[in-house]
């Protein structure tokens, strides 16, 4: 053997620490309360970590070894006080999910909730392998300290705790997925344990191979086998559907394989036309017709109906460009304290603003010289009319006789 056979000290020891174990006392059914709310809780949030802290504190894993060494050893009184713990434990815990699904009425549950509706042969490996490292943790008291994780591994709560969430919503597909569950590692458990007590000469006396419970646990662990491997094939199939879906888009379409660049593939297939989720990077998301027409692709591709849904992050280019100054009533000049602020536009009454450059000056005339002031000759009084005799009213001087030179005034305009 390749556990050291116990001795018969060791098998009474082991017999009593699992008698006292299984009892379904005040101790047992505080932490079966707590780790159901913590779990129901963790669920409700979709908290990974919450719901870890709920499966070390849960003591379902006690009674369940405990109906494996009864059932080698034939002892009647550890086997129903051993199923009595199960029980209770497993209604108490379906009864307060469901009661605090009723309060918070969550009509969508996240991934934690979903993915322990849905086991598989992978889930039964889990078990078995969990409940090996139990039962030998038991017969090896110095590995003890394994159990935490083990209990970690085989998630015996959630599972009920999700059964109770989904019956308040009326979820039954999702509660019997996930009862499937409870079971699959219940059974998976009981038959490691089995193996490894049987290893570790528990089962060294005339009931080997003579007791209905170990019979029943493994009839019950096949039958659970053959609808766990139906949905573990499905699921392979299903795998083997969404890569051929990813490839033939990438490959054979432009809307996915150049405009867009494809991160992930998702498909729900629990409705009746199974939606392909893209999630997609582009500059700018697809319009419905090139939806429309990546959609009739794929069905006719594959052979049946599929709805696409693209889920787009959209992204920018941002480039530097040519290098460009800013105009010097934009610049900051290098005695300003604060050289990296932003500069706006300044208005007339800033100090930087200068009208006067902004404003263009009138052309300077060059000024005429005494002989061209008298571009027009001054007519004669014998020659003035009545009329002429007075000045235009919008002359600015009055006329001066020949023999008058005209005044010298400033012309700081410099108009003529």
């Amino acid at each position: 053997m390749w556990i050291p056979p116990l001795s018969d000290e060791a098998l009474e020891r082991l017999n009593q620490d699992l008698y006292s174990e299984s009892q379904a006392n005040l101790d047992y059914l505080v932490l079966v309360v707590s780790s159901c709310l913590i779990a129901s809780f963790g669920l409700l949030s979709n908290s990974a970590a919450v719901i870890i802290g709920a499966m070390i504190i849960a003591p379902l894993m006690l009674p369940i070894r405990a109906i494996a060494f009864a059932g080698l050893t034939s002892n009647r009184a550890l086997l129903l006080q051993s199923l009595q713990a199960i029980v209770i434990g497993l209604l108490l815990a379906i009864g307060l999910s469901w009661l605090v699904g009723k309060i918070f009425n969550v009509s969508e549950f996240g991934s934690e909730v979903l993915a322990r509706t849905q086991p598989n042969l992978l889930d039964l490996g889990i078990a078995l392998a969990a409940g090996a490292i139990s039962g030998f943790a038991k017969v090896r008291p110095h590995v003890s300290d394994a159990l935490a994780g083990t209990a970690i591994a085989v998630a015996l709560m959630p599972p009920l705790c999700v059964v109770g969430l989904t019956l308040s919503q009326g979820l039954l597909d999702y509660s019997f997925g996930a009862f499937l569950l409870y079971m699959t590692n219940l059974f998976g458990i009981t038959l490691a344990c089995q193996i490894i007590f049987a290893t570790a000469g528990c089962a060294q006396r005339p009931y080997l191979g003579r007791d209905l419970t170990s019979w029943m646990t493994i009839l019950f662990t096949l039958a659970l086998a053959l609808p766990l491997g139906l949905r573990t094939l499905a699921l392979l199939q299903q795998s083997r559907i969404q890569a051929s879906i990813r490839s033939v888009l990438l490959n054979r379409t432009i809307t996915v394989g150049q405009k867009t660049h494809l991160n992930r593939t998702r498909v729900e297939w629990d409705r009746k036309i199974p939606t392909v989720y893209l999630y997609v990077v582009a500059d700018q998301p697809p319009t419905p017709r090139q939806v429309g027409l990546v959609e009739q692709f794929l069905s006719r591709e594959m052979g049946r109906a599929y709805e696409v849904v693209f889920v787009v992050s959209e992204v920018k280019e941002v480039r530097s460009g040519v290098y460009t100054p800013l105009p010097k009533w934009l610049q900051t000049s290098p005695s300003d304290s604060q050289p990296l602020a932003p500069t706006t536009p300044a208005s007339p009454t800033a100090p930087r603003y200068d009208p006067a450059a902004a404003t263009p000056s009138p052309p300077t005339q060059k000024p005429l010289s005494p002989l061209e002031t008298l571009s027009t000759p001054t007519p004669s009084p014998e020659t003035l009319t009545p009329q002429e005799d007075a000045p235009p009213l919008n002359s600015p001087t009055p006329a001066l006789p020949n023999n008058t030179p005209p005044p010298s005034s400033p012309n700081p305009a410099g108009q003529p």
